[in-house]
């Protein structure tokens, strides 16, 4: 069965032109300022020091082979630095960007396959679901029922979500494990099915073999390297490998439910036309939030995400200039009379996260 092809419209006038507004405020900044939207000196530095931290690592531990509580620590730096490529690096360029040349943002979104992923998949799920669906039950993959997890009121009520804000971590270091076996094929096949992927069966059986080759070469160097080629022993290694996609699942998977799973966010349901009654830019804004905007480190190392207003607004726009384009999203939101949604640190973004948990464990 095919998804429904949802529209987005608001008969109010006014809220019409708050994008066309936006937009308009937007250019003028990167136009008065000379700047380019894309990447920039320090984008290419960070690329250099998140892709260095995760390979490095690794190639000490297969060259010094060393016991599993020294190798540990460089494990988790991995788990980081994975982590840091997705959302810094990998997620730039497959918005198209990282650079306004096409050819360099397919060749860095190619890092994917450092995170053991296909940019096809990747692609229909965020840059089409859910970034034109954001937070819409049936729609937004982001937010469904996953390994015993309910992220919206419009999934089923089981009796085990109530306590579900207490094994949320678990299940959510447990997603880059299921990324690098199965996700990708299950979500190929889904998509199919449901005609979100629209390639002819010849592309699909092209994207399947390139998928199950991506595949090989990720468990060669991962597995079939250091266990069969270079013997090294099978118990610490693999607890090694396994903390680093543990690591890195609970850091993506936080930082994204810091944007969307937290109070305040809506959950619209379309009516019976299949009409979300709203313009899709304000959607946006009622479906995402912002968190921690004056920490410049957490602005670095999550790639801009805790400017999720921004991104979803803009993703074309490298994340590098979210900052500065905050304020004026911000300002012409206000002048629109349009909320926008922020957290002021971590931690508040963290406990609002813990507590909607709780409300969609126990509330239908």
């Amino acid at each position: 069965m095919s998804r429904p092809a949802l529209k987005f419209k608001n008969p109010d006038a006014d809220t019409q032109t708050f994008f066309a507004a936006l937009r308009k405020n937007v250019d003028s900044y990167f136009r008065d300022n000379q700047i380019s939207k894309n990447n920039n000196n320090a984008m290419v530095l960070k690329s250099v020091i998140l892709i260095s931290a995760y390979v490095l690592p690794f190639i000490g531990i297969l060259v010094f082979q060393p016991p599993l509580l020294i190798a540990l620590p460089f494990w988790i730096l991995m788990g980081f630095a994975l982590s840091g490529i997705g959302m810094s690096v990998m997620h730039d360029a497959n918005h198209g960007a990282y650079s306004k040349k096409k050819k360099v943002n397919d060749l860095i979104a190619r890092s994917i396959h450092l995170l053991g992923g296909t940019i096809h998949t990747w692609k229909l799920q965020h840059n089409i679901l859910h970034h034109t669906y954001t937070n819409i039950p049936e729609m937004d993959d982001d937010i469904e029922t996953k390994m015993f997890m309910r992220f919206s009121p419009g999934v089923n009520l089981k009796w085990y979500h109530r306590f579900q804000f207490i094994y949320a971590f678990l299940f959510y270091g447990l997603l880059t494990m299921y990324w690098v076996t199965a996700k990708d094929f299950v979500q190929l096949r889904q998509y199919t099915k449901e005609n979100v992927n629209k390639n002819t069966k010849a592309e699909n059986r092209r994207i399947l073999l390139k998928m199950i080759l991506g595949k090989i070469g990720y468990y060669f160097v991962f597995i079939g390297l250091p266990l069969f080629i270079l013997k090294m022993p099978v118990l610490p290694y693999l607890i090694g490998f396994l903390t680093m996609l543990f690591v890195s699942g609970v850091l993506l998977s936080v930082i994204f439910q810091l944007a969307h799973t937290v109070e305040d966010t809506t959950h619209p349901l379309p009516n019976e036309d299949l009409t979300i009654e709203n313009c899709w830019a304000i959607h946006q804004l009622n479906t995402t939030v912002n968190f921690a905007p004056k920490n410049k480190f957490l602005s670095w190392y999550i790639g801009g995400l805790n400017f999720q207003v921004e991104h979803h607004l803009f993703p074309t726009i490298c994340h590098v200039h979210y900052p500065k384009i905050s304020p004026i999203v911000q300002r012409t939101a206000e002048e629109f009379g349009i909320p926008y949604l922020q957290h002021q640190t971590f931690g508040e973004a963290f406990q609002s996260h813990i507590r909607t948990l709780k409300k969609f464990g126990r509330e239908a």
